[in-house]
């Protein structure tokens, strides 16, 4: 073969690997002998396939042998995953607890990351839209309560790295201490002495000082957990808003979460030159002005009836419209105290006895009794009021009307006494423990009572109570096994407990199934009168 001819077969070859581009132009014909042109021909008419190295064949899934080692058990895990998340999921929407209750009860799986990428991935395609609002709602509150278990952790390791400085400060003022001693001189030990023999007095007397100046809770330091958990509240109240919010807006839209922390936060951030909470504030105050001017005006009216027990219907009127709110049970409380200090016994406990009926009648409001009787709990102070009130909550009692269900009403209809329900509380224990986890979670940093500690440490020494009024009532609880146990022994019957079973039925003149002698249709097939199997023919 010449040269010109190898270079005209190579410029063909090459010529050919281009006509599959993708530009909207023709390619260009190479000039050429007719021999070249028509070997390119011929290889457009064969089709030649683009020249490859040796590197591209490498590269490619030719030598890919990865899918030899899979498992089917590896697509069946994808699946056996996706059908725990939907069980799990569906366990946390249709409970019957709080959500947040569940999600602490089942933290380690609801903080999983891949099972929040799954809930999230969920919600970015579920096409129904109040199941899309459900699932964002459980999503958010999954997320808050991370943040909470979080920042209980940060709060727990700082006291304890607090403690451990304290500690080694304490240790290092003993040894300077020590090494000071050892210097002394025989004068200054006497002296060192008489000081040791005082340092109880000074103690005591150093004791009753620091509680004369104990720190309220408006003088306490924000400490930095307290802070980052009220970050998603500021920038829900704080600009940007959306178009038409104003802060005033914002205040009356959010105003039942503007609790005593959050106005601290508030505080320290407007003294610190944010201008965008001093604004926040001042909303807050003018919108408090207006709510005490109208509970002024309800109390106004309240008094105007004259009579007490107009007055109290009056009341019973103002909790239906829901114009019993925070401002007019502290209104009522400061008249009574200013009449009392006056020396005016008789408005005064008119007061205290329309004050505690608006509150029984906001309880009344209350979306579930559990929260009632939890309010009620909160207010009393005397532990024995407590237990009463627990008693009376927790003890079954008869109901006095028979449920009006299809099967009673067939009973009544053929001349049958209807099936009544067998007693029940009017709180069951088990509920009203689930009621104290919930309030904890949401509420338990809140210090309603500087005396009596904040509201976690109030509701733990309430469902302690709660649980020895329950046990005197149905008894100590079982455990798992207990309960494991318990099932394992019912489940089986002894031969004697059948036998027995047998007698009592031949004393009232029936047959127990199993003793049958006439049964020959309830027989198993194969076998005969005589419980033997049958071989064979008849």
């Amino acid at each position: 073969m010449h040269l010109a001819s190898f270079s005209a077969a190579l410029s063909a070859a090459l010529t050919c690997t281009i006509l599959p581009s993708t530009s909207g132009f023709a390619p260009i014909e190479s000039v050429g002998r007719g021999r070249g042109v028509h070997q390119q021909q011929q290889n457009v008419n064969n089709k030649i396939q683009p020249l490859h190295g040796i590197m591209d064949e490498v590269n490619s899934d030719a030598f890919d042998l990865s899918s030899l080692l899979k498992n089917d058990d590896d697509d069946n895990g994808g699946d056996d995953m996706e059908k725990a998340y939907e069980m799990f999921l569906g366990q946390l929407v249709f409970s019957s607890n709080d959500p947040r209750i569940d999600i602490m009860d089942n933290y380690d799986l609801c903080a999983d990351p891949e099972w929040l990428t799954w809930l999230e991935r969920k919600i970015a395609t579920t096409r129904d839209v109040e199941e899309k609002m459900a699932l964002q709602d459980l999503s958010d509150m999954i997320i808050d309560v991370k943040k909470r278990v979080e920042l209980s952790q940060e709060a727990e390791e700082r006291a304890a790295s607090e403690a451990n400085d304290a500690e080694k400060n304490r240790i290092a003022a003993a040894e300077a201490e020590m090494e000071e001693g050892r210097a002394l001189s025989g004068t200054d030990l006497l002296k060192r002495a008489a000081k040791v023999d005082t340092a109880g007095v000074d103690a005591m007397v150093k004791e009753q000082a620091q509680d004369a100046a104990k720190q309220t809770f408006y003088e306490t330091d924000l400490t930095p957990e307290i802070r980052k958990s009220y970050e998603d509240m500021c920038s829900k109240v704080l600009p940007p808003y959306k178009a038409g919010d104003t802060p005033a807006s914002v205040v009356f839209n959010n105003y039942e979460q503007f609790d005593a922390q959050f106005i601290k936060v508030l505080n320290e951030r407007a003294m610190n030159g944010d201008a965008d909470s001093q604004s926040i504030l001042d909303a807050l105050a003018v919108e408090q002005q207006n709510r005490v001017n109208a509970a002024t005006m309800n109390i106004k009216e309240v008094l105007s009836k004259g009579e007490p027990m107009r007055m109290e219907g009056a009341i019973v009127k103002l909790a239906k419209e829901g114009k019993i709110d925070e401002p007019f049970l502290l209104l009522l409380e400061a008249n009574a105290d200013q009449a009392r200090a006056a020396g005016a016994t008789g408005p005064a406990d008119l007061m205290t006895k329309l004050r505690k009926r608006a509150i029984a009648e906001k309880d009344k409001q209350s979306s579930s009794k559990e929260i009632k009787l939890l309010r009620q709990l909160l207010r009393e102070p005397d532990s024995n009021e407590r237990e009463k009130l627990l008693e009376e909550a927790f003890t079954p009692k008869e109901a006095l009307i028979v449920p009006g269900t299809s099967v009673n009403a067939q009973k009544a209809i053929d001349g049958e006494a209807p099936e009544e329900e067998k007693p029940m509380p009017d709180v069951p224990p088990p509920d009203f423990i689930n009621c104290c986890k919930a309030v904890m979670l949401n509420f338990g940093n809140l210090n309603i009572d500087e005396e009596r500690g904040d509201l976690a440490v109030q509701i733990k020494i309430i469902a302690s109570e709660a649980e020895v009024v329950a046990t005197r009532i149905y008894g100590k609880g079982m455990s798992v096994r207990e309960q494991q146990d318990r099932a394992w022994k019912e489940q089986t019957t002894s031969i004697f407990d059948l036998e027995t079973l047998e007698i009592e039925a031949e004393r009232r003149g029936e047959t127990a199934p199993w003793a049958n002698a006439d049964g020959g249709d309830e027989l198993l097939p194969g076998f005969g009168m005589d419980g033997k199997m049958q071989v064979g023919g008849n």
